[in-house]
């Protein structure tokens, strides 16, 4: 039965039970979930070819086992089967591939398969989200058929893309823009997006949350309240709803009135407000205050589908028991993997996380996914916990420090830089690299480097010749970063030029070993003092 028709006729709370439950559920009964899926999943994955070649020979009857002596596994573990897809290896018959930044220009994209059982999975727990999002007390359900979504996910490949097709397996929603791939550009589809908003309405706003806010800065643009940036359309071009013509009247009237620009909140009643990426924390606020409904976070992944979701009654993601198999490597044992890459990182289990720590996430895909004990990279910061009463919810804290992720748009590695500064051929000696915030608190990318002492003789090297060349090159490395700054009208880099030779001499004086990504602010605080 579709969850439309389950709105029909089932009551709510039954509906709220069936979808949502989850969230009540005690540490006990979550694990016991977890360990039956995942007792399932490693029996089938280990018969598989891919998981034989894996194993090298080895077998794991238990979940206990399988922990203590198979190793964490990266995409390299997986790259020469999954990229030449090799569906009779893996575990679960594909019904669908999906695609991701690997690592620009090195290692462009990594795919990932899609069983029919994950699919299923994936629907039901967005069903439910649609339910957590929108709820203002347990056991509401204000989700209803013909509910209008402005979507700004990334169609097919892409792992957003499946949302909407999901859905309409469950439920009959307006999708603003449609799910059509050949409406163009990801730019084009936000402003056709946009436009069938004004003409109907929206009920469920969905984004990345550096794309929601790229749309809510140039909103009073596009409705011509405002100055318009080049090349945007006034309201003068969309054809908007005669309800909604009133309360643009209106609230243009009042703007002016007040002194400042037309929010979205003058304009719609949004019901549910969901915001992803690598820096939706840093959004919320504004996002909150420009259209009147905070934006829920939640955790997905290329490779895991949907895993949780917080909601309007509680701050921080449960995650679903049914998505993966999840474990977690606490700060101290993923800092000292990353300082010695020899050092296997202990992990625990979800009744083992403490409240206050921070963990990278490490994944075991169930329903014949082909990734077991996969690092994705992310580390989450457990808001709440308790041994034995509600479930642990989290929050994302950021990408693990050997990455760069700007606004999930491009994720920049030590390798990345490495072979940008090789190719711009800018007498580039050293460098360190940080991602940092401005002041309003918007990501950037900061190399710090050093230039040789015959490229400092040149008259043509300064500091926006650097910037335009190096960014030059990440764009040619990396389309995500042209992406980036074409489509949220930000430059990602910032440059500043170190003494020649202060990034050795600070180790030697120090003894401490600078990492290339993300040295620490009290390293780089120092480094900048020694300038001096």
């Amino acid at each position: 039965m579709r969850f439309q028709q389950k709105l029909k006729e089932s009551s709510s709370e039954k509906i709220w039970q069936e979808y949502c439950g989850f969230i009540d559920l005690d540490t006990d009964a979550y694990m016991d979930i977890q360990n039956r899926l995942m007792s399932e999943q490693l029996r089938v994955w280990s018969e598989s070819g891919l998981g034989k070649s894996l194993l090298k020979g080895k077998s794991y009857k238990t979940i206990d086992d399988f922990r203590d002596n198979f190793p964490l596994t990266t995409y390299d573990d997986y790259a020469d089967i999954l990229l030449a897809k090799k569906k009779e290896m893996l575990p679960g018959e594909p019904v669908i591939w999906i695609q991701t930044t690997w690592e620009g220009g090195i290692k462009p994209i990594k795919v990932a398969p899609y069983t029919r059982s994950m699919l299923d999975t994936y629907r039901h727990n967005l069903s439910a989200l649609t339910i957590l999002i929108s709820a203002k007390q347990k056991g509401q359900i204000n989700v209803k058929k013909g509910d209008r979504v402005l979507y700004g996910g990334a169609p097919l490949p892409y792992m957003t893309g499946l949302i909407p097709s999901l859905l309409d397996e469950d439920i009959d929603f307006q999708w603003l823009p449609s799910n059509d791939a050949s409406i163009g550009s990801f730019s084009k589809r936000i402003k056709q997006g946009f436009k069938m908003a004004l003409s109907g309405g929206v009920d469920y706003f969905f984004a990345n949350a550096a794309v929601a806010n790229y749309i809510t800065e140039s909103f009073s643009a596009m409705t011509g309240g405002g100055s318009a940036k080049s090349g945007e359309s006034s309201s003068s071009k969309f054809s908007i709803s005669p309800k909604i013509a009133l309360k643009f009247l209106k609230a243009k009237y009042n703007a002016g009135k007040e002194g400042r620009q037309i929010y979205p909140k003058d304009i719609f009643d949004i019901k549910g407000f969901v915001c992803t990426g690598a820096d939706a924390s840093h959004y919320r606020k504004r996002l909150t205050e420009a259209w009147g409904i905070e934006p829920i976070e939640i955790a997905a992944g290329t490779e895991a589908t949907c895993i949780g979701s917080e909601s309007l009654l509680k701050r921080g993601m449960t995650l679903f028991p049914d998505a993966c198999f999840y474990e977690f490597i606490p700060e101290q044992e993923y800092m000292r993997n990353l300082n010695d890459p020899s050092y296997k990182p202990q992990t625990v289990l979800m009744n083992e996380v403490v409240e206050g720590g921070n963990y990278e996430i490490v994944l075991s895909v169930l329903h014949g996914g082909a990734f077991m004990r996969y690092r994705i990279g992310d580390v989450y910061h457990c808001v709440s916990a308790s041994p034995t009463g509600e479930l642990p919810r989290f929050t994302f804290y950021d990408r693990v420090p050997s990455i760069i992720d700007i606004a999930s748009f491009t994720r920049i590695t030590e390798a990345a830089v490495a072979e940008t500064v090789r190719l711009s051929k800018l007498g580039i000696d050293d460098w360190i690299v940080r991602k940092e915030f401005d002041k309003n608190d918007n990501p950037y990318m900061h190399m710090y480097i050093e230039i040789s002492e015959e490229a400092q003789e040149s008259d043509v090297i300064s500091k926006r010749v650097l910037t335009d060349h190096l960014s030059t090159y990440f764009k040619a490395f990396d389309s995500d970063y042209d992406d980036l700054k074409k489509l949220l009208n930000m430059e990602p880099l910032k440059i500043t030029v170190l003494k020649h030779g202060t990034i050795k001499a600070y180790g030697r004086e120090t003894g401490r070993k600078l990492p290339r990504i993300n040295a620490g602010a009290s390293d780089l605080s120092a480094i900048l003092r020694y300038q001096k």
